[in-house]
C-alpha cells in the first residue's frame, strides 16, 4: 500500500508563530484505500493520520451536490489540519458520484465506507466505536443519514464488510438540506440542478433526515448560516427541534450574516466547533 509523508510547513507562511510548530508535524497520509467497486469502478478514501493519534477516527464526506470531486490528498491537510492537531484519524471519503448515481446509490456507499473502516479499524489505529462523520451540504446530509438511520450490518452476509455495523458515534454538519420532499419534484429548481435528487420521490422519506430522528441517534451538531439561500437555516432549525423532542444530544450553532459555504473567521468557528464536538463525544469513550 502506498504510503505519502507530508510536513505541513507550508501553513507557516500564514498561520501565526505558536502555531508554526504543530504545523511541522509529519501527517501520514494513506491514498486511495479501495473500500468497494461498483460498475468496474472503484471507491475510494484517503487517510489522514496526526503524528499522535488519539484513537478516534473522522470520516469527512467530500460532496457537493452529491458529486465527489477528486483532488490530491495534500490539497486537503489544510482543511482538515484543526482535527489532526487534535489527534484525530481522518478519512476522506468519496462516493459514486451524480450524475451517474442517484442518492440512494450515495447513501450505500457512504454506508459501506463505515462498514469499512469499522472492519479495518486496527490497521488505522482507530476504535471501532469511537468515529465521528462531518460533511457540508450534500455532505452534511449524508453524515445526518448516517446519523439518524444505521443498522447493525448483516450477521449472515458473506461479505465481511457487510457484517459490520455503520453506527457513527457523532455527527456534525454544515449547512445540510435534511427534508427532501420538495426537492425531489419534478418543478422543483433543485430537482433540475442536482441530478442526485432525481429518483423515485416515494423514497423521499427515507432519505430525509428531518423524518428519521429517533431517540437513539448519535450525537449531533450544526452548522448554519442564518444568510443561506441555498439550503435556508430552516432546515436546520427543523431537525433541530425533532433531536430535542426525543432527547438526541444536539446543539445549532448558528452563524451570523454567514451564507452557503464558510470563509474566513466564520470558517475558523465553525471548524473549532467540529474539533470540539468530537474531542466531547469520541474521545476516551467507547461505547
Amino acid at each position: 500500500m502506498k504510503i505519502l509523508f507530508v510536513t505541513l510547513v507550508l501553513f507557516s507562511l500564514v498561520m501565526p508563530a505558536q502555531s508554526v510548530a504543530q504545523a511541522e508535524e509529519e501527517v501520514k497520509i494513506i491514498p486511495d484505500v479501495v473500500y468497494g467497486h461498483k460498475f468496474g469502478m472503484a471507491l475510494t478514501f484517503d487517510v489522514f493520520q496526526p503524528e499522535k493519534p488519539n484513537g478516534a477516527g473522522v470520516l469527512f464526506m467530500v460532496s457537493g451536490g452529491w458529486y465527489s470531486r477528486w483532488t490530491e490528498p495534500q490539497n486537503m491537510l489544510s482543511w482538515f489540519k484543526p482535527l489532526l492537531d487534535s489527534g484525530f484519524t481522518v478519512f476522506c471519503i468519496r462516493h459514486g458520484s451524480s450524475p451517474k448515481f442517484k442518492i440512494p446509490e450515495v447513501v450505500e456507499d457512504v454506508r459501506r465506507s463505515v462498514r469499512f473502516i469499522r472492519l479495518h479499524a486496527k490497521e488505522y489505529g482507530v476504535d471501532p466505536n469511537r468515529l465521528g462523520v462531518w460533511g457540508g451540504s450534500a455532505g452534511g446530509h449524508l453524515s445526518l443519514i448516517l446519523g439518524t438511520t444505521s443498522d447493525q450490518g448483516e450477521p449472515d452476509a458473506k461479505d465481511k464488510v457487510l457484517q459490520q455495523s455503520d453506527r457513527v458515534a457523532a455527527v456534525a454538519a454544515y449547512y445540510p438540506p435534511t427534508d427532501l420532499r420538495e426537492f425531489v419534484e419534478e418543478t422543483s429548481p433543485y430537482y433540475q440542478r442536482f441530478p442526485a435528487l432525481q429518483f423515485d420521490k416515494e423514497l423521499a422519506d427515507d432519505f430525509s433526515p428531518l423524518l428519521q430522528v429517533t431517540p437513539d441517534d448519535s450525537p449531533t451538531l450544526l452548522i448554519h448560516g442564518d444568510q443561506d439561500k441555498l439550503v435556508p437555516i430552516s432546515h436546520s432549525e427543523n431537525i433541530m427541534q425533532q433531536f430535542k423532542e426525543k432527547n438526541v444530544p444536539a446543539e445549532l450553532l448558528v452563524i451570523e450574516k454567514a451564507a452557503h459555504g464558510f470563509k474566513g473567521d466564520d470558517q475558523t468557528r465553525a471548524s473549532q466547533a467540529v474539533v470540539e464536538w468530537f474531542q466531547k463525544h469520541l474521545q476516551g469513550q467507547s461505547k
